[in-house]
């Protein structure tokens, strides 16, 4: 057995995503498992060098994870040679910097999304990268999520036959910091820091809308801030000036509908946080993070308005659990480990900074229409 080490700085890896899911859920467990299987008996073994500001906080996290190398200088850090690739998971306001740097060291890019804080950025980004011939990838994590998994199979098998419409749901209520503390970093909601829903959700939902039913050809938004102020993690109070939720309606290449609402400011009454609900001619499924239902056109009731008389029927009993059929592992690491093939061995990877791109273009348009009430077409970009 032959193995290969690929060290990996990972900036802003003391956040909760970058620690959490990439760190610890990704690489690490990478790592647990025995590393990477390349194939023919080769392995890839991804040691993480952390990068980050608290030096306290980088010194703590190295400690108890048995990793030996950390540091506050990402500069130094991108002019090791010995590192191949660049991660981030920085605030957004500060990525856009920081990629430039890493292409210019000629390092491979991964990093979370939105890339850049406006599409021209994320544009040049794409463009410098290709220039410089390194490979880049951009988190798409949704896509890999079960739920959506098993709905990409039901489309892939035509269950669904023509399909009309998209409705998704995601959200759920962000304490405002006062009375209890607040689940989300403060800077999510202060626009000045690169806050706000529409710039962090919008390139989620432009993925998944492209991946699983088409590319999105208008949009036309409704973006508010339903609660103005919030308290910071010191208890001090601030004003929100980031928009806190969003409502959606895109058009989609082929003629479906979509329509996404997206809140910090909403109570969860459905099974997951976020779901979404496909409607076809032939049947209809209803997809979390997890699960996906179903019910077929040959299995659907047919409802009579009558609001005089009582519902004596459960709708939700009427759908089908769709089976796992397969072992689904760590969203993001499973993107993980399709990058550090697309960057060791040259495999296929679609998920790069073009497309990061896309979802920035549109965050931009989403805000743009909200301002001006009007729907904008989404034209298609290219480098």
């Amino acid at each position: 057995m032959t193995r290969r080490t690929v060290r990996i700085a990972m900036n802003g890896v003391t956040g909760r995503m970058g620690y959490r899911q990439h760190l610890v859920r990704s690489l690490l467990a990478i790592r647990e498992q025995g590393g990477l299987d390349l194939g023919n008996g080769d392995v890839l073994w991804p040691e993480p060098v952390l990068v980050g500001r608290r030096e306290h906080a980088l010194r703590a996290m190295a400690e108890q994870h048995g990793l030996t190398e950390w540091s506050t200088d990402l500069d130094a850090v991108l002019a090791d040679e010995s590192i191949e690739i660049y991660f981030d998971a920085q605030v957004t306001s500060a990525r856009e910097e920081a990629l430039k740097k890493a292409v210019a060291a000629g390092k491979h890019i991964y990093t979370e999304k939105p890339t850049a804080t406006g599409v021209d950025g994320a544009l040049e980004l794409a463009r410098l990268a290709r220039a410089a011939g390194i490979k880049n990838g951009v988190v798409q994590d949704k896509i890999f999520l079960p739920g959506l998994l098993k709905l990409k199979r039901l489309i892939d098998g035509g269950f669904f036959g023509e399909i009309l419409s998209v409705r998704g749901e995601f959200g759920y209520w962000v304490f405002e910091g006062d009375w209890q503390e607040a689940q989300r970093p403060s800077w999510n909601y202060r626009a000045e820091d690169g806050g706000g829903i529409v710039v962090d959700m919008f390139p989620h939902w432009e993925y998944v809308l492209h991946e699983l039913f088409g590319r999105v050809t208008s949009v036309q938004a409704l973006v508010t801030t339903h609660i103005p102020q919030r308290w910071d993690e010191q208890g001090k109070p601030y004003a929100a000036t980031a928009d806190d939720s969003a409502y959606g309606v895109f058009q989609l290449e082929g003629g479906a509908v979509a329509q996404i609402n997206s809140s910090w400011a909403v109570r969860v009454n459905r099974d997951e946080l976020v779901e979404f609900q496909v409607d076809g001619t032939h049947g209809s499924a209803v997809a979390g993070l997890r699960n996906c239902r179903v019910q077929h056109r040959s299995s659907t009731p047919k409802p009579v308005w009558n609001p005089d008389l009582p519902v004596t029927e459960s709708f939700r009993d009427q759908w089908q659990e769709v089976p796992d059929n397969a072992v689904f592992d760590n969203g993001f690491k499973a993107q993980w480990e399709l990058f550090l093939r697309h960057v060791v061995l040259d495999e296929p990877y679609s998920w790069d900074l073009l497309a990061g791109a896309r979802g920035v273009q549109l965050a931009e348009l989403g805000l743009k229409s909200s301002a001006e009430g009007r729907r904008y077409d989404v034209p298609e970009l290219s480098l």
